[in-house]
């Protein structure tokens, strides 16, 4: 069976990669900008933007903060607004609010309990599944459904096609299938998360 990681902080759904990663970003932004998170924060608090996507676009255009260091200085200079990486209970209730598709998500998280040491985590706009890299991810659809991308050709299933538009998860995810009901995440889905898996 496989278990959620948590990290030192008590973040669930980062591998051992992806907490590195953030401790990095952490660690690099004084050196990297020549300011500390204090002095960022207060940077931050001064745009005249409330969206989360702009702030970053500010931060970018006005002090030419990147998206990773702008988003670690917003998650910091406002935490209560939205849901972060440290939150994600908060992240999932949001992005998965129709019961419908909550219920394809907790069918996929089954399966994907079953295969040793998976890392089910959360981002803002999908489901990632990790071994040491992303191997798999789900986002809600419209209706009640959801899209499952998967580390995998779209010739390994009829029912797999290519991506219709960019996704924000890993571009390693080369494979999708939409997923109407529960129901849908039979024996081949569960093939094909064990494929993705062992070639993850």
């Amino acid at each position: 069976m496989g278990a959620s990681e948590t990290t030192a902080r008590g973040e669930p759904g980062m591998t051992e990669r992806q907490r590195k990663w953030f401790a990095s970003v952490r660690s690099s932004l004084e050196s990297s900008t020549g300011r500390s998170i204090d002095d960022w924060v207060a940077i931050a608090r001064s745009c005249p933007e409330t969206a989360h996507r702009k702030r970053l676009a500010w931060l970018k255009a006005e002090h030419g903060v990147g998206v990773n260091y702008g988003s670690f200085i917003l998650m910091q200079a406002f935490p209560s607004e939205e849901p972060g990486w440290d939150d994600p209970d908060g992240l999932r209730a949001v992005l998965w609010k129709d019961p419908g598709s909550e219920a394809i998500l907790r069918a996929l998280e089954a399966a994907a309990g079953r295969l040793d040491g998976v890392v089910t985590g959360q981002r803002k706009g999908y489901t990632p599944f990790s071994r040491s890299v992303q191997f798999a991810a789900a986002r809600p659809l419209k209706g009640g459904k959801a899209l499952l991308g998967l580390k995998l050709e779209p010739e390994a299933s009829d029912r797999l096609s290519a991506p219709a538009r960019r996704e924000s998860w890993s571009e390693r995810l080369t494979a999708v299938v939409e997923l109407s009901a529960p129901a849908e995440v039979d024996a081949e889905i569960e093939r094909l998360m064990a494929l993705a898996y062992e070639r993850g």
